[in-house]
């Protein structure tokens, strides 16, 4: 997703990860309203997690992701709203933060091989040095779905970056499975489909069929399953006609999104939220059983974005965090002792966003 707003602009969610991956489903604004107080019972109300700590301090910083051994954290940031969004590598304290992106173009979606000696991310550099250009809101708001994004794969300290995919289109939102293998949204065939690869590039297949945007897809922790968020408007609706004008353009308007789990070679897809609400961002509990994940559940047509806990047959839903404005692309560490997390809280400036890590009590 990918895109960062104005100082000011936050947004339906991953606004305040700047125009990350379409997961963001921001409502851009030329000044962002004031913020609801800040319950006095916040840390009571938080109480699954302690110990939170922010880990920067200034800008748009956004979708930070363990490496395998839970050491260090991948991320992308811009320090301010004209930059491009960058990688970023540091240790979970958020000390020796390095950028490991070459600096041209947009970068999105980071994440570590499994034996951590590589990383993976998507970025525009291939097509253009400079940032690509934002689109016009006159239609509205709508997100860019970039066709320079390809997904590459580099050392992990960013040297000799490789394109694992060519395609003409958008390719972005890659992660990595225990086994090694790459699932990823595109746009090749014409529609925001979730496909996986090896972690070559080599053996590409897709996985979902669904008329609508799908993806911010991850593995389960043994790789049978994923997990994405999805939209599937019916077949001949205004909806859906929009949706597919726009996306020839290389615009999509979000909306609403719902989570859906299937099997790692796209069979027996089911649906797990049915609530109206933006969800996005799941991934999975360490055990695999459960999964967090951002939602405006309670607050369907703002900008109060809390993270949420569900079983993965879609029961028990339990809200994690209540702070009044956005927390967003959770992800517990490999041991299941830490979350760490994007949120407005805390800014400087209104409409920054920062990485925050706390330890989870189970």
């Amino acid at each position: 997703m990918t895109a960062r707003l104005t100082l000011a602009a936050a947004t339906l969610a991953l606004v305040t990860a700047g125009w990350m991956r379409p997961d963001t489903l921001l409502l851009a604004q030329h000044q962002a309203p004031a913020m609801p107080p800040v319950p006095a019972n916040l840390a009571a109300l938080e109480g699954r997690l302690s110990d939170i700590r922010m880990l920067t301090d200034a800008g748009e910083n956004a979708e930070a992701y363990f490496s395998p051994d839970g050491s260090h954290l991948i991320f992308q940031s811009s320090p301010d709203p004209v930059s491009c969004d960058q990688m970023f590598v540091m240790k979970i304290d958020g000390t020796d933060r390095r950028r490991v992106s070459n600096g041209e173009g947009r970068t999105t979606c980071g994440f570590f091989t499994r034996d951590a000696k590589q990383i993976v991310y998507a970025s525009t550099h291939g097509k253009a040095a400079a940032c690509p250009e934002r689109p016009s809101m006159a239609r509205g708001y709508v997100w860019p779905i970039y066709d320079g994004y390809d997904i590459y794969k580099a050392n992990a300290d960013g040297s000799a970056p490789v394109a694992l995919t060519k395609t003409p289109g958008y390719d972005a939102e890659a992660t990595v499975g225990s086994n090694g293998r790459i699932v990823f949204t595109s746009l090749r065939d014409g529609d925001m489909e979730i496909y996986s690869m090896a972690g070559d590039g080599s053996d590409v297949k897709r996985l979902t069929n669904l008329p609508g945007p799908d993806g911010g897809a991850f593995y389960s922790p043994d790789g049978t399953q994923i997990v994405f968020r999805g939209r599937h408007p019916q077949a001949g609706s205004p909806e859906i006609t929009e949706y597919f004008t726009l996306l020839k353009e290389g615009l999509w308007k979000p909306t609403s999104t719902e989570l859906y789990i299937m099997n790692a070679d796209g069979s027996k897809l089911r649906q797990i939220t049915d609530n109206g609400a933006a969800n996005f961002a799941p991934f999975w509990t360490p055990d695999g059983k459960q999964l967090i994940f951002s939602s405006n559940l309670h607050n369907v047509k703002g900008r109060n974005f809390d993270l949420f806990l569900i079983n993965a047959d879609g029961t028990g839903v339990e809200q994690v965090t209540h702070h009044p404005d956005f927390d967003g692309f959770p992800m517990f560490s490999p041991d299941g002792t830490k979350l760490v997390f994007a949120s407005n809280r805390n800014q400087k400036t209104r409409g920054d966003t920062n990485i925050f890590m706390a330890r989870w009590k189970r």
